[in-house]
């Protein structure tokens, strides 16, 4: 299979790539009959390298901040950059990279949303030990239990509905990949950000260099605060995600540090309510947070997602009919290329194998009714994912919501079945199940895009589905030993540390059912704001809701990068976002624009996340070898200025933060060949 023996054809991808067409009738920008390299060695080396890079990164930054940024389009810009200068790949290669490499985010986001709930175990429980390798079993089992399970379903969501699911991050990223044929301007870009963003987190990190103070704050009356992490990761998220939702999820945090902990000091008095032990009136603002508002978020985040899964039961139930249907329509006889899926018997047998593995593998407290909950919600919200992210994108699919609902039916299972004995073995059991659940719903979405990926660009189904339980394995392999060093370094679940939102939301809720210790009144209190957010000003309350739960420091510099984008959009297209322009040139120069900045902020977000997982090893290795944490600290060497100059280390820090600003409006902004 040479590349000699197919020419590159000269342009984007054909306008019936966005027509609502049968998917017979679409000629992708590589023709079934054509042959080109495409599952080669050097393209799985590459993808298994950026698989576990990115899987890490994005473990970093989802416990960080709660959130994950889809690593597909930043994968396929570096898959072309790495092959320009080892020797030119072809598009079908740097296909099955991105495909390898973003599975290793996906599944970092299945893990971190429910695994971390072990740790905020451990905190109240030191006898609860967390083992790499039960970790990185389940995070296996779980991803490739994803793959196969979606598999089944790719013939109708991408095949017969092609133009009716925009698959949004799948089509651009496939449009970024034709664009990477023609030139690396956009490699040049994310690379700039990648080393940006890296030798920002460097000297910020208060546990690395630490020249200046990355996070200033500004405490007000009655326990109110508002400040900043100002972190490239962050501003980049905002840019990514737009203003919309950055200020969603802003409005939430200001709620919280603004309105309801000034309130809970005022009102609370001397008032001891569990589960603090102390007096409201003595508490500070980061303790009526951890006592009290993680829970408000905790009911706040349920309520949204539960009315996220219900708005998505239509959906629901036509990918059951059809995802049936399609199973029993057969398979034709000659097969092309671009139709070719691993056949059904190897996916019966391989998802036989895998359930039998889940129920029988030592050391996971899995029982045979558990295995089978596994099986049965793990079909189910592959299907639910694997069609909403056709619709509204991976950054975008509700996976916690998913998640709740599963633990919350499993813990009521437990409690009716009498399962439940009150030890930590009970609780994991049931958090067993939800992760295998949430890493595998995570992944098919993952799955669905880069289906959608290479049927636009001519790929070979069956190659991407096995390269993709290849970026399973890879990234799950080190997923154990990666959140073991985060741990150690940062503190998962911590305030001042990695806060997990979503562990620490399912530890609660499995707590809340199994044991009765939710303090519910707080919890009903989310609830009622959540369902106001939603029903009554009618925006979305799954991002109000992860913002009310977040420290406002973290959804601050989110909201800063949200208003550059929006300022962006407003200077190259004219206009408010509620009357764009007619103009179709302004339009595309608008989009040409967006795409810099996201490529930048894309290098900013997996450079800074990369540096702090760097960091935190660092941490992890010195303190292992010396026994002495102090020592972990011996190159922090900003500390020493702020003796002769008070505050000035937060002044720098937004200073250099404001030029790093200006560095993003300038690369998004910048002209360059494409």
């Amino acid at each position: 299979m040479a590349e000699a023996e197919y020419e590159i054809p000269k342009g984007g991808l054909p306008p019936e790539a966005y027509d609502q067409i049968p998917g017979e009738r679409y000629t992708p920008y590589v023709p079934p009959e054509a042959r080109l390299d495409e599952f080669t060695v050097r393209a799985v080396v590459v993808g298994i390298v950026l698989s576990i890079v990115f899987g890490a990164a994005n473990a970093y930054l989802g416990l960080r901040v709660g959130l994950t940024v889809s690593a597909s389009i930043p994968a396929a810009v570096m898959a072309v950059g790495v092959f320009r200068l080892i020797g030119r790949g072809t598009i079908l290669e740097s296909n099955m990279v991105q495909t390898i490499a973003s599975s290793g985010e996906s599944l970092a986001a299945g893990v971190i949303f429910t695994i971390p709930a072990l740790f905020v175990w451990q905190r109240q429980d030191p006898t609860v030990v967390v083992d790499v390798m039960q970790v990185s079993v389940v995070a296996a089992l779980g991803g490739l239990l994803g793959v196969l399970m979606m598999v089944p379903l790719r013939g109708y969501l991408i095949n017969k509905e092609h133009g009716a699911l925009p698959f949004p991050e799948g089509t651009a990223c496939a449009e970024v990949q034709v664009a990477g044929q023609q030139g690396g301007s956009r490699a040049a870009l994310l690379f700039q950000g990648l080393g940006i963003g890296a030798i920002y987190q460097a000297f910020a990190n208060e546990r690395g260099f630490g020249l200046w103070n990355a996070s200033p704050a500004v405490n007000l009356p009655r326990k109110a605060q508002i400040g900043g992490e100002f972190t490239p990761e962050l501003l980049g998220v905002g840019f990514i995600i737009g203003p919309r939702i950055a200020a969603i999820m802003f409005a939430g945090g200001a709620l919280a540090w603004l309105v309801l902990i000034p309130a809970i000091d005022a009102w609370g008095g001397t008032n001891v309510v569990y589960p603090s032990t102390v007096p409201m009136n003595t508490m500070g603002s980061g303790d009526i947070w951890n006592s009290y508002i993680r829970y408000v978020g905790a009911g706040a985040v349920g309520f949204a997602g539960i009315v996220t899964l219900i708005k998505g039961l239509p959906t629901i139930v036509r990918s059951f009919r059809l995802g049936f249907g399609n199973l029993a329509g057969g398979a034709a006889v000659a097969v092309p290329r671009t139709q070719r899926d691993i056949p059904f018997p190897v996916l019966i047998g391989l998802s036989a194998l895998i359930a039998a593995v889940i129920w029988l593998f030592p050391g996971l407290p899995v029982n045979l009714l558990s295995a089978v909950l596994i099986v049965v919600f793990s079909f189910f919200f592959v299907t639910v994912s694997s069609r909403i992210v056709g619709l509204i994108g991976s950054s975008s699919n509700p996976v916690s919501g998913m998640t709740i609902a599963a633990l919350i039916l499993t813990s009521l299972i437990w409690v009716a079945l009498g399962l439940n004995d009150g030890t930590v073995a009970s609780k994991a059991a049931v958090l067993t199940v939800g992760a295998v659940v949430c890493i595998a719903a995570a992944i098919a979405g993952d799955t669905s895009q880069d289906l959608k990926t290479g049927f636009l660009l001519g790929a070979t189904p069956k190659r991407q589905q096995w390269s993709q339980m290849i970026g399973v394995l890879a990234s799950a392999s080190v997923m154990g030993i990666v959140l073991i060093v985060l741990n150690e370094s940062y503190g998962i679940g911590t305030a001042d540390g990695l806060p997990a939102p979503q562990a620490t939301l399912m530890s609660l809720v499995i707590d809340g059912v199994l044991a009765g210790s939710l303090p519910w009144m707080f919890v009903a209190l989310g609830v009622v704001i959540s369902a106001i957010v939603e029903f009554v000003f009618k925006m979305p309350a799954l991002a109000f809701a992860v913002g009310l739960y977040l420290p406002v420091s973290l959804t601050t510099p989110i909201m800063i990068g949200g208003l550059m984008r929006m300022a962006l959009g407003r200077r190259w297209e004219g206009g408010p976002a509620a009357a764009p322009t007619r103009d179709e040139g302004k339009q595309a120069i608008g989009a040409e624009k967006r795409e810099q900045g996201v490529l930048f902020s894309s290098g900013l977000i997996a450079g800074s996340a990369l540096v702090g997982v760097l960091v935190g090893g660092l941490i992890y290795g010195v303190t292992q070898a010396t026994g002495n944490q102090a020592g972990s600290e011996a190159w922090v060497i900003g500390e020493g200025w702020t003796e002769f100059f008070p505050h000035s280390s937060e002044l720098i820090g937004t200073a250099i933060f404001t030029a790093l600003c200006l560095l993003l409006w300038r690369a998004a902004n910048r002209r360059i060949n494409t």
